[in-house]
């Protein structure tokens, strides 16, 4: 049987995928392993057909550039740490959720990290809606999500209406956090005119936390890890989702690979909790598969 149509192989071996994937030949066993890449075995031999694994890795067509290795979205302590730590060669654009995604859909980045509410819960209906083709939405960790206070505030109550007055520093419009804000003012029937705002812009959660920890505002949103690393008080509303969106072909790349083999490390789930606030019990797992 003649394996070759116009000089292009019926069939790729394990070596051929591998380099494809520019993985190890031991991932793409692992992968047929769990039947999540196209393979035949013929007369005891591992094959893959190369017009499916063209299918499988485009499923809208072949992409005309490849992504950069670049993780863009919401700052996460966690994730940037991780990023530097395992040495992965990952860049970061970290800018807020919905410039993540943005930067996600137009080919800018291989991954965007991800807090975003939605009706039932965080992220998946807001990814679903713009749809990206050959994409997974992985979780990278649950967060404890709330208010960062001055510890030298008395806080008495349960929301934000509470402390309506104070100075608020406020997050960038199109970040996870500043969506966070607005439906915590919708639910106590506020706006943020009840408030007086800080003069700057925070881009990050240590940016945040930093602010209220120089005494430049009383109270800003933000996670459980940064009010433990700047001694503020902690106000927890919230569990969210932080999510890492990737696209199907950067998953196999060495970057990212090396990315989550630290994750899975004992060093990794050390530094969560040091940091505190984190759950790291559906780390890994998927959330959302483009169709």
């Amino acid at each position: 049987m003649d394996d070759t149509v116009q000089n292009k192989p019926v069939f790729l071996t394990t070596r051929e995928v591998a380099d494809l994937l520019r993985v190890k030949e031991r991932k793409v066993y692992d992968l047929a392993a769990t039947e999540d890449i196209p393979h035949r075995r013929i007369t005891g031999k591992l094959l893959f057909p190369a017009d499916e694994i063209d299918a499988w890795l485009n499923a809208s067509g072949p992409r005309k550039t490849v992504r950069p290795n670049v993780v863009a979205g919401s700052h996460d302590p966690l994730l940037d740490w991780a990023v530097k730590a395992s040495n992965c060669g990952l860049a970061t654009r970290l800018e807020g959720s919905q410039n993540g995604l943005e930067l996600f859909l137009t080919g800018e980045a291989a991954l965007a990290g991800l807090h975003m509410p939605d009706t039932n819960g965080w992220n998946v209906n807001g990814v679903a809606a713009r749809n990206p083709a050959n994409s997974v939405l992985i979780s990278w960790a649950k967060r404890a999500r709330g208010l960062l206070v001055s510890s030298e505030l008395d806080v008495s109550g349960s929301d934000i209406a509470a402390l309506r007055g104070k100075r608020l520093v406020l997050r960038q419009q199109g970040s996870g956090s500043f969506a966070f804000l607005q439906k915590l003012l919708a639910k106590a029937g506020i706006g943020i005119d009840a408030f007086a705002t800080a003069p700057n812009t925070a881009h990050t959660e240590s940016d945040a936390a930093a602010s209220v920890a120089l005494g430049e505002a009383d109270v800003a949103v933000g996670i459980e890890a940064m009010a433990n690393q700047f001694k503020l008080r902690f106000l927890p509303l919230a569990e969210e989702c932080f999510d890492l969106l990737i696209d199907q072909r950067a998953y196999f790349t060495e970057p990212v690979q090396q990315l989550f083999s630290f994750a899975r490390t004992s060093t990794f789930n050390e530094r969560a909790t040091s940091l505190g606030g984190y759950d790291l019990s559906e780390h890994g797992q998927v959330r959302w598969l483009s169709p």
